[in-house]
């Protein structure tokens, strides 16, 4: 049934980190009504994990039949998210304002890259542009390298779509108190700076060098915290930072403790690592995990999308299932009571608008009308 049964979430259709929140909401229990632009399936309509559990909806919102058909989907609906450029929701008509005054318990969650307001709030940009002006770009990659492109999993997801979803869930609360809802400002520039939490107190307090990278603790400058790749060219990963669990590595990697004893002194890294890199090279991938997996070293296998999958731990704790003949990740986290139910596959685009409109109170009559005036769009 999952905690946020019972609650209602319009999704305007866009992609990232707004469609992620969505999908969130949706494992977790929501309604989720996804109201598309057109009726035509995009190429990447199949691969899209993030339209699971979702009912689909297409609207013309160029028509004012269009924009009052989603009103009166927003007129009971708990939530609506969107992540448009600031302005564009208010210039079709569907702005937070109009949409509150309808329904006054509304969230109007909105999803930017640079928020609502700023110099930089009407330009454009992309995950690697909002992470950049965090400080979370420069931190990440080799010393003397230029730095490395975390996927978009920094911008658009940890401090996009799932920052929208945390600030929707958060708002929802607070109207059950208050019987008001309001509007959520997520932005991913606000979001990647805070998941660089740690490393800006650490810069102020000394901690952490903020002016370089490849230098620090948790950057891969330090030998105990990094990958090292094996005799049979994949890749495994050490991350022996207290010294119980350094003590560990040492013993299961057989080399020296006198030589590896200076730990915390970053002067003995490079060396360090060297030598660990030789030791790490003498054996697979597969025979490091027989040393080492399960112990306190705090080692685990690099392994790519396909293989993850079939790792005996996420095996035994289901978090990988297959859906619509694709291998995705189960809906997290996990509750004592309240469960969420596995996610039903992807709807067709714009399957379930006549349903849909007629639980908002449109007649069988008027649903016909909003068909042949382009308001509601069916496939062909």
């Amino acid at each position: 049934m999952g905690p946020l049964k019972g609650i209602c979430v319009i999704e305007l259709a866009g992609l990232g980190p707004c469609p992620m929140a969505g999908m969130m909401l949706a494992d977790m229990g929501a309604e989720v009504i996804r109201v598309e632009r057109s009726a035509k399936a995009s190429p990447m309509h199949r691969g899209d994990i993030s339209l699971r559990g979702k009912k689909s909806v297409a609207l013309n919102l160029k028509s004012a039949a269009g924009v009052e058909a989603l009103l009166r989907l927003t007129d009971e609906a708990d939530a609506l998210i969107e992540g448009f450029r600031p302005g564009i929701t208010e210039r079709l008509g569907i702005g937070p304002d109009v949409c509150r005054k309808r329904n006054p318990k509304l969230v109007y969650g909105r999803m930017t890259g640079w928020g609502q307001d700023g110099p930089l709030a009407q330009a454009a940009g992309h995950d690697i542009n909002y992470i950049a002006l965090s400080g979370a770009l420069h931190a990440i990659g080799p010393a003397g390298e230029k730095p490395a492109i975390p996927l978009n999993l920094i911008g658009d997801m940890g401090g996009g779509g799932m920052l929208l979803a945390f600030g929707v869930v958060s708002a929802l609360f607070e109207a059950l108190k208050s019987g008001e809802g309001q509007i959520v400002d997520a932005a991913m520039v606000d979001g990647a700076a805070q998941l660089m939490w740690m490393q800006y107190g650490w810069t102020a307090t000394g901690l952490w060098n903020g002016a370089e990278r490849g230098v620090n603790l948790l950057d891969g400058a330090a030998h105990f915290y990094d990958t090292y790749e094996t005799a049979d060219g994949k890749f495994v990963s050490i991350g022996a930072i207290e010294p119980q669990f350094y003590a560990e590595l040492l013993a299961r990697t057989c080399v020296d403790a006198k030589v590896f004893s200076a730990q915390m002194n970053p002067a003995r890294w490079p060396e360090l690592k060297t030598e660990l890199a030789r030791v790490f090279k003498t054996k697979t991938q597969n025979q490091w995990c027989e040393i080492m997996e399960g112990s306190d070293v705090c080692f685990a296998p690099v392994l790519d999308l396909h293989e993850a999958p079939k790792h005996p731990h996420n095996q035994a704790r289901n978090t990988f299932f297959e859906l619509d003949g694709i291998t995705q990740h189960a809906p997290a986290p996990r509750f004592s009571r309240t469960t969420p139910e596995q996610p039903v596959g992807q709807h067709p685009v714009g399957a379930d608008g006549e349903t849909v409109l007629a639980q908002a109170g449109y007649s069988a009559d008027e649903i016909e009308g909003l068909k042949r005036d382009g308001a509601l769009l069916v496939a062909d």
